[in-house]
């Protein structure tokens, strides 16, 4: 926002102080995902050129996204991501359109609140997504199905968080450096990237080792889910393994086939950069699942439409790599 107020400042033609049409687009936007728009004015003074140089430092900053993903956080501002919180993703789609709104309306509307150094709960710092600790959880406007989503964080001593997968909590982050008799029963000491809302003694509940980094340094995660399967790398180790990740909100059923990712935030400041996810087609999640355990089976459907099949096809439809009965 300071820079947006110093470019305001600073922009000068024929003796006439203008907004540039960036700024427009931006206070007209705002929380609106958008194509970012060039400055289009060129440099007319000393001023201009730092200013331009300082901006294209930080979009140099962050990363590209690897080819096929796309960024999910642009640097810059919360724009495609809102509020949320622990709550059951089915049931929120379930809910009145009215409602449910409101409801996200709420939870987006506490990200924004400032906390006790005056600076909101979340906020676009340096080409961060910087959370204090506190207010809801960032959370993607879009919903995911099969999908490969890599990013890099870095957190405090004594914080907890992490990544839920389409709304599902969670790959968990926390600090494995704490080892007093609560934390060993919770399993801090076993480190980040286990699926932790699995039930005690599943697989993938914990990490299959410790590969945290100390704190003041990145650590970066890749995780993969195609169906109900997860495998999680932490710093480029594998740390869960093709692991069916339970449904937290009701164990009986699986996971949702599409939702949110979601960043959860719990008491601890935590930093998120080069956030990148790439969706994955039916015939690359039938691979995967084929590669792990598979051997013989064959596929029976394309994914795609109803070649090979016969019958009354009428009544069904292919929606997202899924057959849907209408």
């Amino acid at each position: 926002m300071v820079v947006c107020h110093f470019l305001i400042k600073t922009l000068e033609f024929g003796g006439k102080r203008e907004k540039s049409r960036w700024w427009s687009n931006v206070s007209s936007t705002y929380g609106k995902p958008q194509p970012s728009q060039p400055i289009v004015q060129p440099f007319r003074t000393a001023r201009h050129f730092i200013l331009g140089t300082f901006l294209a430092t930080l979009s140099l900053a962050a990363e590209q996204p690897p080819e096929g993903f796309v960024s999910l956080f642009n640097g810059a501002s919360l724009d495609g991501w809102r509020g949320g919180s622990t709550f059951d993703h089915r049931k929120l789609l379930a809910m009145p359109e009215a409602e449910r709104k409101a409801q996200i309306d709420k939870w987006t509307a506490t990200m924004t609140q400032p906390g006790k150094d005056g600076k909101p709960h979340w906020r676009a710092e340096n080409g961060e997504l910087v959370n204090d600790g506190f207010g809801d959880y960032a959370t993607t406007l879009k919903d995911y199905g099969d999908f490969e989503l890599r990013l890099e964080y870095k957190t405090v001593p004594k914080a907890d968080s992490g990544v839920y997968l389409r709304g599902v909590p969670q790959v968990q982050i926390w600090d494995s450096t704490e080892n007093d008799e609560k934390a060993v029963k919770l399993g801090k000491p076993l480190g980040s990237g286990g699926l932790w809302n699995n039930s005690p003694g599943a697989p993938g509940k914990d990490p299959l080792v410790k590969a945290d980094k100390p704190f003041g340094e990145w650590n970066k995660f890749r995780i993969v889910m195609v169906g109900s399967r997860v495998s999680v790398w932490l710093n480029d180790t594998l740390v869960v393994d093709h692991v069916v990740m339970e449904n937290y909100y009701d164990r009986k059923k699986p996971v949702p086939s599409h939702g949110p990712i979601q960043l959860q935030t719990h008491g601890g400041e935590i930093r998120w950069r080069n956030i990148f996810l790439k969706e994955i087609k039916p015939e690359e999640a039938n691979r995967i699942l084929a590669s792990k355990g598979a051997e013989g089976f064959n596929p029976v459907w394309n994914g795609k439409d109803f070649d090979g099949w016969a019958g009354d096809v009428a009544d069904h439809e292919v929606k997202d790599g899924s057959l849907l009965i209408k």
